[in-house]
């Protein structure tokens, strides 16, 4: 009977009930992500990793990597818990819609952006060469993912959600091997732009569509987990251990490989994924890292929920916003810093960090005051 039950749970669809109100843990999550994103910008954008001393690398910068699989993972919980229980509903076309209009926002601001980091630093045919996608820049390259990311997953969540659990299991480690088949092997007719979008090339710093489409995946089904169960006390409980639980075996995974590996220290280990070695395509190591770390936060959110929503405001109101918080940070690091005062290593590590720091406080405090003009006018 138990194994009966078992395949009937791996075979059912999802039937997912709508979300009693707003998660404020996945706005704080995504205020973490983004945070730890302007302090690694600030950092690399007006001092640069290469400078960095090794108390700057290990453990300061080293904690930023976790930024980067938590907002992508964030991105596809909160698809999940606002989109995927109305894909059978009659108004399902009106909200696709909403989401590719939304992407085409952030493909503009992708855009726009892209001038303002490399204004600073590159010869206008440069910059429209990266505008054409002939090259592409780094700082706001993320922001291309998610921009391309909602123009096309729209199209495919209503087929998601016919799918049986065991295949939205599997489904996620099939496009890891593919994707990494795919950068390796595949030319894609002599095109490297397009292999750059669709699964990473070593030569152009970007976030493949493919290649972290299994983290928008795994937060689908966090997502699905978190409608189930996140107002049910011991259904919550059970959720946050698994996530803490991966995310601990993630990491656990990450200092046995660097223990096993032969003329390098897990200091060694450390150091390279704080300088991004495996970031850009993704590699074991990094990931590892990456996502464990990003996991172990999003529980502690999820298990702090509304209550550490408050105490920690600022994050939370950066988490609220992510495209206002991604515009202002950028602008201030390249637009006003990089470019207007020409401060490029003009400041020492420790005042750079304390320009990152504010940077977040600043960010929040924008926000706000946005939401508070539109209160006051509406």
């Amino acid at each position: 009977m138990q194994g009966k039950a078992i395949r009937d749970r791996l075979a059912e669809r999802p039937q997912l009930p709508r979300s009693e109100g707003r998660i404020e843990a996945i706005d704080l999550a995504r205020g973490i992500a983004i945070a730890l994103m302007i302090v690694s910008h600030s950092v690399s954008g007006l001092y640069g990793i290469r400078q960095l001393p090794d108390w700057g690398l290990v453990p300061i910068h080293l904690l930023t990597k976790f930024s980067s699989s938590l907002f992508i993972l964030v991105f596809g919980i909160a698809l999940a818990v606002a989109f995927l229980p109305r894909i059978d509903e009659p108004d399902w076309p009106r909200r696709r819609l909403k989401l590719v209009l939304r992407g085409l926002e952030v493909l503009f601001w992708y855009k726009v952006l892209t001038v303002v980091e490399m204004l600073p630093l590159y010869a206008p045919a440069d910059i429209l060469d990266t505008l054409l996608y002939q090259r592409f820049p780094i700082w706001v390259e993320i922001l291309g993912f998610y921009a391309i990311a909602l123009l096309w997953l729209p199209w495919v969540l209503p087929l998601w959600r016919r799918l049986p659990l065991w295949s939205r299991l599997l489904l996620p480690v099939a496009i890891v091997l593919a994707a990494g088949w795919l950068e390796r092997h595949a030319t894609f007719w002599g095109i490297e732009p397009l292999k750059a979008i669709l699964v990473e090339d070593a030569n152009h710093y970007t976030w493949g569509q493919l290649s972290r489409l299994p983290l928008v995946l795994l937060g689908l089904l966090v997502g699905e987990a978190l409608l189930r169960g996140y107002w049910e006390p011991a259904s919550r409980r059970r959720l946050l251990l698994a996530i803490a639980g991966a995310g601990g075996v993630l990491l656990l995974a990450f200092f046995a490989l660097a223990l096993a590996a032969e003329g390098a220290s897990v200091h060694d280990a450390l150091i390279a994924v704080a300088r991004n070695v495996g970031k850009h395509p993704p590699e074991l190591n990094f990931m590892l890292f990456s996502l464990g770390g990003a996991l172990v936060i999003l529980a502690l959110c999820l298990w702090g929920g509304a209550a550490a929503a408050r105490w920690l405001r600022p994050l939370a109101v950066i988490g609220s916003d992510a495209l206002k918080a991604f515009i202002f940070h950028i602008v201030v690091i390249f637009g006003v810093f990089r470019y207007l005062l020409e401060a490029w290593q003009v400041y020492d590590y420790p005042q750079v960090l304390g320009i990152g720091v504010a940077l977040v406080l600043a960010t929040a405090g924008w926000i706000a005051l946005i939401g508070w003009f539109r209160e006051k006018r509406g």
